[in-house]
């Protein structure tokens, strides 16, 4: 330990001062999120004793939003919706509120990136304008907490969280600090008020939501949007939902009049039809959260161009692609090394079903070969290292809708238990290996 007696500072003597460790646990306080500072010193008690509520939903009017957070909003709850710019968080937030504003609730809509003038030009491509709907723009968290207490609203819009900002903070606006407290402070006022709460928030370069991953602890619903910006359609999955399931998901058609459900997502994710079928292209039986639907794998195989064999895959899993190359090459003899191989989801969509894995060496093959695949087949089966088709869950849903779009013949792994019963009009073909595939199909 080091004795002064000089201030190394301003060079004078006896102007050091006692700094007591109340002050530090203080410090230390305030960087706790807000809603744990507000209840005060906690007791135990039996869980016997806790009493249970049952959730009562409020529903949102936008039926693909109310699927994916479980039948709507819970009070209190708080929602944070992450996507890329431009992919239209934004528009499917106000044309939410919108539509909950036209029921009669009373609605605070925050807008920290744009101008009031800015908001109702949206608005009024989205529907009818109503009284309900109040605009506040305000990016001081203090002074929005200000307003709800005053204003008393029945639901709450944050776009975005980046914008806001705490004066007791010592730091810039969107900073780690910045994005913690002012979260931490809505959460709180939601929590006390049983007030809905939506939260708009911008994403990396990587995808992952910006800020401290404690805002993703913070709230009870993290939302993912995703789609290409020059693709018609949006999904919207659920990351984590402390109030329902995250296997649910939501389809959406980008419009010029707003975001438009999409019901039959199979119906507009299949492109090719019986008149103009091309090499290149199968039909996968995916399962995306709990909807089925069928969706058209594109594959080209061609010869390098530029020297170095080029892989690429849009809406697909680059690593999963080579994998699955080498497998080709490995365990069926084809040889693919020297050849450009590009893969495409029709749609612009990502699919994450490792069900796909069977569609996309059907697809591959197809297109080296040259061959279009019969009409009327599709694929379900996930495949491993050593070349073998693995079952995939849930087959019973993915054959009900094969059968319903029209397939006929649906290739599924030969391993898994094969009590699907008799469906009419539909064949269901087993296949325990990659290379059984060139004597099923071609």
């Amino acid at each position: 330990m080091q004795l002064l007696g000089k201030c190394p500072s301003c060079k004078n003597w006896n102007t050091f001062e006692e700094s007591r460790e109340a002050a530090i646990a203080e410090s230390h306080a305030r960087r706790m999120p807000a809603f744990n500072r507000l209840a005060g010193p906690a007791t135990p008690k039996p869980l016997i004793e806790v009493q249970s509520r049952d959730l009562v939903r409020i529903p949102t009017g936008d039926q693909e939003l109310d699927r994916v957070l479980g039948g709507g909003l819970v009070p209190g709850c708080v929602v944070l919706l992450g996507g890329e710019p431009g992919i239209g968080k934004s528009t499917l937030m106000l044309q939410s509120t919108m539509a909950m504003a036209a029921r009669g609730m009373k609605v605070l809509y925050v807008g920290g990136e744009e101008s009031p003038e800015q908001v109702r030009m949206r608005a009024e491509r989205l529907g009818e304008l109503t009284a309900q709907l109040l605009i506040l723009p305000e990016t001081n968290a203090a002074a929005i907490v200000e307003c709800l207490n005053r204003d008393q609203p029945d639901l709450l819009i944050i776009d975005s969280i980046q914008t806001l900002y705490q004066p007791a903070v010592e730091a810039a606006p969107g900073s780690v600090s910045q994005i913690r407290e002012s979260a931490s402070l809505l959460t709180a006022w939601a929590k006390q008020h049983s007030v809905p709460t939506l939260m708009v928030g911008h994403i990396t370069k990587e995808g992952s939501l910006a800020g401290p991953k404690v805002l993703e602890h913070l709230v009870d619903v993290v939302l993912q949007f995703e789609g290409e910006r020059n693709h018609a359609y949006r999904m919207l999955r659920a990351n984590k939902n402390r109030f329902g399931s995250t296997a649910e998901l939501g389809l959406y058609e980008m419009l010029g009049t707003g975001l438009a459900a999409v019901e039959n997502p199979s119906d507009v994710l299949l492109g090719q039809t019986d008149d103009d079928l091309q090499s290149g292209a199968a039909v996968a039986a995916a399962l995306e959260g709990a909807r089925p639907m069928l969706v058209e794998v594109q594959a080209l195989v061609s010869t390098a161009v530029y020297g170095t064999p080029q892989r690429s895959g849009t809406g697909f899993d680059l690593r999963r692609l080579n994998m699955l190359l080498a497998v080709l090459e490995k365990r069926n003899g084809f040889k693919l090394a020297s050849l450009d191989v590009f893969l495409n989801i029709a749609g612009g969509l990502r699919i994450t079903d490792p069900a796909l894995d069977l569609a996309v060496i059907a697809a591959i093959l197809s297109s080296a070969l040259d061959v279009p695949l019969p009409v009327g087949t599709a694929f379900a089966g996930e495949v491993g290292l050593s070349g073998e088709i693995r079952p995939v869950a849930r087959l019973n849903q993915r054959v009900a809708e094969a059968a319903r779009m029209g397939i006929r013949r649906l290739l599924v792994s030969g391993h898994g238990r094969m009590d699907l019963g008799s469906i009419e009009g539909l064949e269901i073909v087993p296949v325990k290996r990659v290379n059984d595939l060139h004597g099923v199909l071609f």
